[in-house]
């Protein structure tokens, strides 16, 4: 069955010149995907040129007038009706093509997307979640810089994104999921690392507990959860701190004849670590939470990262990853009204004439007026804190509940 995606050619720091060889390497490979390369046609035209021959019977170029700068805010990057960005992602809404890839300003890729596609029912923005390398192969991290202050309830709901992404992305029936915190031991962390880990253990999600910064490369989990100014930092770091290494190993091997000669014979070993943690492979950022499939490539990728990148996009479709995160949070979501109503009814034989909300909150429960997941995660994490038994995910599915239903139930 054929697909496609939407390309933004102009995007990244040097936007068709790494985008289109990038396409076209994933073009040879595959035989039942259309490209759409979104941007300035002339300029992508000159990069087709230097690649040629070209089979354009399943590429396909829209020519738009306007660019996203990297460092453009994303307030005046909206308005910029017909930039590639906002065409590229207006393609995945009007359904002309499955999924949308971007090299561009992130801030502004987000921003788009939420506006365009929106998210699914109580989720309340996109998260960022990507592979890092670690001894044993990879771990996939979010929140990456999504939503940089995050409550309990969102890093709840980063568990569930990430936990099914990762199911159905790389096959894992159970994914291992845990939070990072500056400690292992349960009194350390913030409120809302704390009330988060108290809604994990009260879930069906295969949660791990608590994991500290000096274990992201080394940890046998399959997915940290954190807010977005963690994630965003903690990659960065990484980033960082693995271009030092190897300008630190090249100076050191260059320093004088016999180190090039021991260079020079570790070689092949320095290649194979290279290969095992060269970011190129990692490339690829998903936004999860969103209804329709967007990837984010890093800014200044390579053509070689760019594909691996657009090779993670059609592996997203192909596992219809947005459906299944939709029907894992509607479950939650459903979890979530049933067990708001079973403590009303608890409440009520106390106070009766009372409505169910003001029953919670005479009970003990401090509720907020905010979304469900907040009133759920309060709701639990007191309960927990009481030592009362606390297990909303694990009770028998609730009948699957319309957004307006739910609502409703906010409401009363």
């Amino acid at each position: 069955m054929a697909t496609s995606i939407s390309i933004d050619a102009m995007g990244g720091d040097f936007g068709p010149q790494i985008t289109v060889p990038g396409t076209l390497s994933v073009l040879n490979e595959t035989i039942n995907v259309d490209f759409f390369l979104v941007g300035d046609q002339n300029e992508i035209e000159r990069q087709l040129e230097k690649h040629a021959p070209v089979d354009r019977s399943r590429l396909h170029l829209i020519h738009t007038t306007q660019c996203v700068e990297m460092d453009e805010h994303p307030r005046r990057a909206w308005p910029k009706k017909d930039s590639s960005m906002r065409v590229a992602i207006s393609l995945v809404r009007e359904g002309k093509v499955k999924a949308c890839a971007s090299a561009g300003n992130t801030g502004a890729l987000v921003m788009i997307s939420k506006i365009l596609l929106k998210t699914f029912p109580h989720v309340h923005r996109p998260a960022i979640i990507s592979a890092l390398p670690t001894i044993t192969g990879h771990v996939n991290m979010l929140d990456l810089g999504g939503i940089v202050d995050c409550k309990a309830e969102h890093l709840f709901q980063f568990g569930i994104m990430g936990s099914t992404f990762v199911k159905y992305m790389e096959g894992i029936p159970r994914p291992r999921v845990a939070l990072l915190n500056i400690g292992k031991e349960k009194y350390k962390g913030n409120r809302a690392t704390s009330d988060a880990s108290e809604l994990f253990r009260s879930s069906k999600i295969n949660y791990q507990g608590y994991i500290e910064g000096d274990a992201i490369f080394t940890s046998e989990v399959d997915v940290i959860v954190c807010d977005g100014f963690v994630g965003n930092v903690a990659i960065k770091t990484s980033e960082g701190l693995s271009k030092f290494i190897q300008q630190a190993l090249r100076r050191e091997f260059e320093h004088s004849i016999m180190s090039k000669l021991v260079g020079f014979a570790a070689r092949p070993i320095m290649e194979r670590v290279k290969s095992r943690v060269d970011p190129r492979v990692f490339n690829g950022a998903a936004l999860i939470g969103l209804r329709g499939s967007v990837i984010k490539s890093h800014g200044g990728a390579d053509a070689v990262a760019f594909s691996y990148a657009i090779r993670k996009t059609l592996t997203e479709i192909s596992n219809d990853v947005p459906s299944k995160i939709q029907h894992e949070i509607s479950a939650a979501a459903g979890a979530a009204v049933w067990f708001i109503q079973k403590l009303s009814q608890q409440a009520a034989i106390c106070h009766p004439t009372a409505s169910p909300i003001t029953n919670l909150r005479k009970k003990s429960i401090p509720l907020t007026s905010g979304s469900l997941f907040g009133q759920a995660s309060n709701a639990v994490t007191s309960l927990m804190k009481a030592k009362q038994p606390a297990t909303w995910q694990n009770m028998p599915p609730a009948p699957r509940l319309r957004t307006p239903t739910v609502m409703s139930v906010i409401l009363i």
